[in-house]
């Protein structure tokens, strides 16, 4: 039988045995990457990117552009000059001394007027107690105006708000009294003439967010509205 003959494709060799040099094409190791994958780490077919199939929660998804702020996005919404990306800028000092002074002679012109039917305003003693009733007024008057929508008469004259520091909302009703009480309070038991300029004095150095000490305690910042 001629070698041609063997169905096996073998030659055998020099003293009839069959040699094995000869192999048939490999059918490849189990470990390549199937076709269509794109490389040894890429994507199913049609998924772009092999980053493309992330859990939610790791950025948005292919094709979209990020949210304001970063790949987290910003609790301030859209983009602004403040410290924070997102975050409006921050009220001005000449803006924020002007909504006090407002804010305060309109609460001491009605302690007056309340008082006015009882009390002698030609002596001393009228005025001490216009004082301390503007002192109360002025507490009940700030704690619901920023519980409400983080403005005050004064500072809706002058395009500013107060905001909460963690996201840019209004404050909650916790936050505006505990911000109005601290405000209010220490002037009461010393006096708003020592307690005021240390409150604002502390608010001119502090950074980023221009914090006086009654915003510190009440985690707010105030922002324009312009």
């Amino acid at each position: 039988m001629s070698t041609h003959d063997d169905p096996s494709g073998t030659e055998p060799e020099e003293g009839g045995k069959p040699s094995f040099d000869k192999q048939p094409p490999s059918a490849g190791s189990p470990y390549d990457t199937p076709p269509g994958y794109g490389g040894q780490y890429g994507a199913p077919p049609g998924s772009g990117s092999p980053y493309d199939n992330r859990p939610p929660g790791y950025g948005p998804p292919p094709g979209q552009t990020p949210p304001p702020g970063g790949p987290y996005g910003s609790p301030y919404g859209t983009p602004g000059p403040g410290p924070v990306p997102g975050m409006p800028a921050l009220g001005g000092w000449g803006a924020r001394i002007v909504a006090r002074l407002v804010d305060w002679l309109m609460v001491e012109a009605l302690a007056v007027l309340v008082l006015l039917p009882f009390a002698n305003f030609a002596n001393q003693d009228g005025w001490v107690g216009s004082a301390w009733l503007s002192y109360i007024f002025y507490l009940i008057y700030e704690g619901l105006m920023l519980s409400r929508d983080g403005q005050t008469l004064g500072k809706k004259l002058m395009k500013i708000r107060v905001a909460m520091l963690a996201d840019g909302s209004p404050p909650n009703t916790g936050a505006a009294w505990t911000r109005a009480a601290v405000f209010v309070v220490p002037a009461m038991l010393c006096c708003g003439a020592l307690w005021w300029p240390v409150d604002g004095l502390f608010g001119v150095f502090d950074r980023p967010y221009r914090q006086c000490i009654h915003d510190k305690a009440a985690k707010t910042v105030v922002v324009s509205t312009a």
